[in-house]
């Protein structure tokens, strides 16, 4: 475990707080650890789950998709719906 020293201002110590009570956690290591990795998986590419990719590939096979080669065909296409 890696340990730090920072510096926050007081509005995020108050998040940190309210991460704390509202999660039950120890400390506000906890808090900022949460906050972190809570924040982290929006960074990070996330890896598809396999009912998701089992379902695209469902549609794929019903050939519910469309190609266009062109915006402007797409364009088309949705004006004329």
């Amino acid at each position: 475990m890696v340990q730090a020293m920072i510096n926050i201002s007081e509005d995020a110590n108050q998040v940190l707080n309210i991460v704390k009570a509202r999660f039950n956690l120890k400390d506000k290591s906890e808090a900022i650890e949460r906050v972190v990795l809570n924040y982290g998986g929006d960074l990070l590419e996330p890896e598809l789950r396999p009912e998701f990719i089992q379902k695209i590939r469902q549609i794929e096979k019903e050939g519910k998709f469309k190609a266009f080669d062109s915006i402007d065909e797409l364009r088309k296409d949705i004006e004329n719906a």
